[in-house]
């Protein structure tokens, strides 16, 4: 029996309707989710980041994404280069290792305009206003990490002698500055460093905090990364995603839209307190947003070569890599 007329106009709209519903305005398919790793947890540091997926800014321009917590045993790079990942977030050293083995990376935003990593010291007891005053202090690294990458750095730049300072292996663990067994101290001045200035505080103690920056040592910290294919095959995609996080990032540090950015970081980190969110907060608009005029998400071409050529100088890698030829800025979406 043959099917009537009406049954094939019906099927022929139903096909057209499915296909239609299918296409997506960002020239992808709407049931494809994109996948964006985060370098760490959910907290104050990735808040532009969780703003974008919990207003819905990716969803206004046409995508669906999918925002996932980083950690210590996360690596956004590696999960792009095995496809699970469309975007990530890395910090300058990352990329560049990832480049010395050829991995097909590219930047596409800076997030961090100053690097949080800062060192604490009780201010009652001493005072850093040059780099000479490091000496006879014990200084508070880890063996490998990026502070003592940055720290070395400063120390040649002070000119002072090996013996003139001491190291202090730091781990987890903040016990041995609370006892006082270093003077100065590695943190992240916006999620750490908060929490260590209410405690000494509410003890009685005054703190203040060494930037790198201030002593012209710029070591990148976290960057909006994608892949080689994903840019030069998507580029659509790539820039209704970019065009998302910037806009989430700017809405989420405006002090005007606090309120609605307290509630997503809330929602998404547990266990911390409302007043000390609200500090990190604040602590963090300067790190994004330091002067009036700073765009963000724009990336510093300067401070990644440096960060390239303090990587060199520390061994951390073995040869040059050239690192401005993985920046590929994305002007328009900074603001």
């Amino acid at each position: 029996m043959m099917p009537s007329k009406k049954f094939l106009l019906t099927a022929a709209f139903t096909i057209a309707i499915s296909f239609s519903a299918a296409a997506d305005p960002a020239g992808g398919n709407a049931a494809e989710t994109f996948n964006y790793r985060l370098k760490w947890l959910y907290n104050a540091s990735v808040i532009g980041d969780i703003y974008a997926l919990d207003r819905g800014l990716f969803e206004k321009n046409g995508l669906k994404v999918d925002v996932k917590e980083g950690g210590p045993e996360r690596d956004a790079i590696r999960e792009l280069e095995l496809g699970h990942a469309h975007f990530g977030a890395a910090s300058a050293d990352q990329v560049i290792r990832a480049l010395e083995k050829k991995s097909p990376v590219v930047v596409i935003a800076q997030l961090f305009q100053v690097n949080p990593l800062h060192w604490i010291y009780r201010s009652q007891n001493m005072r850093i206003d040059a780099l000479s005053d490091l000496k006879g202090k014990r200084i508070g690294v880890t063996f490998g990490g990026n502070d003592d990458n940055v720290m070395k750095t400063l120390l040649a730049k002070s000119r002072l002698k090996e013996g003139d300072y001491t190291l202090y292996s730091v781990r987890y663990d903040l016990t041995p500055f609370y006892q006082k067994k270093a003077d100065i101290w590695p943190c992240y001045i916006n999620t750490q460093g908060v929490i260590l200035k209410k405690k000494l505080e509410n003890e009685g103690e005054s703190v203040s905090f060494l930037n790198p920056a201030d002593y012209g040592v710029k070591f990148v910290a976290n960057s909006v990364v994608t892949s080689v294919d994903m840019l030069k095959n998507r580029p659509d995609i790539v820039k209704k995603f970019i065009d998302a996080l910037m806009a989430g990032w700017r809405e989420s540090l405006d002090p005007a839209n606090e309120r609605n950015a307290m509630e997503t970081l809330e929602k998404f980190e547990k266990g911390t307190a409302v007043d000390v969110q609200n500090a990190q907060l604040a602590a963090t608009r300067p790190l994004i947003k330091p002067k009036q005029e700073t765009k963000i998400g724009a990336i510093d071409f300067d401070a990644w070569k440096q960060t390239e050529q303090i990587m060199l100088a520390q061994k951390q890698i073995a040869t040059p890599v050239n690192v401005e030829q993985a920046l590929k800025p994305l002007p328009e979406a900074y603001r």
